[in-house]
């Protein structure tokens, strides 16, 4: 007989632990969001939660880490990556974009809070920063799949190379075109989806203006 111990991971302790995380990252949020990061400690969200300081530690980190775990989890829900493969299947610019304008869309409608708590925190310290870098480059990334694709069937104008391509998607569907047409002018999401849409198939699409613009002598 082995004099080896089995370890035994009791499925309702897992439960309860993974139960305690979720209220912990609930708590964080909206304290986040109420009283901005900077304002708020480990002890206030152990507090909101129900639970201990020490438990917020060892649950999820500090706050730091907690505002990471938030950004993350998000981050993964947004289905980024079957974007990018559903626009890998397109044969034409409009239909792809038409992918990107609405995926892009209905993640910056789900997560709008966490898009706030991005641009909120953003510079509260090191490593909010860096939750920030990390999910623009993400997000930018995502684009950059697209832009490849978009490059490789033709679909755009021939002047126009794979980071010609990203910066122009990015342009439209990152981060600061929707917050910028919906938070500051006040538009409703149908008509940012399809002003950005049909501002992106115009950009891809139009030939290079340093040479349209020349006439034929």
């Amino acid at each position: 007989m082995s004099g080896s111990t089995r370890k035994y991971n009791s499925p309702r302790r897992e439960r309860e632990a993974n139960r305690t995380q979720q209220d912990i990252l609930r708590a964080a949020r909206e304290l986040f969001i109420a009283q901005g990061y900077s304002r708020v400690t480990v002890s206030d969200i152990a507090r909101a939660a129900g639970t201990a300081v020490k438990t917020v530690y060892v649950s999820v980190g500090g706050k730091s880490e907690v505002l990471h775990t938030l950004i993350t989890s998000d981050v993964a829900g947004s289905r980024a990556s079957e974007t990018v493969a559903e626009v890998g299947r397109t044969t034409d610019l409009a239909t792809a974009v038409g992918l990107l304008a609405r995926s892009t869309r209905e993640n910056t409608e789900r997560f709008e809070t966490t898009i706030d708590l991005l641009h909120s925190t953003r510079n509260a310290d090191d490593a909010a920063q860096q939750t920030w870098e990390r999910v623009l480059q993400e997000y930018r990334g995502a684009l950059r799949g697209a832009a490849e694709h978009l490059v490789d069937i033709g679909g755009v104008a021939p002047h126009l190379d794979v980071d010609g391509v990203t910066d122009r998607l990015w342009f439209c569907f990152g981060l600061s075109a929707w917050r910028t047409l919906i938070d500051e002018c006040g538009w409703t999401y149908d008509e940012a989806e399809r002003w950005l849409g049909d501002q992106a198939v115009a950009m891809l699409g139009a030939p290079d203006p340093r040479t349209a613009s020349r006439t034929p002598e």
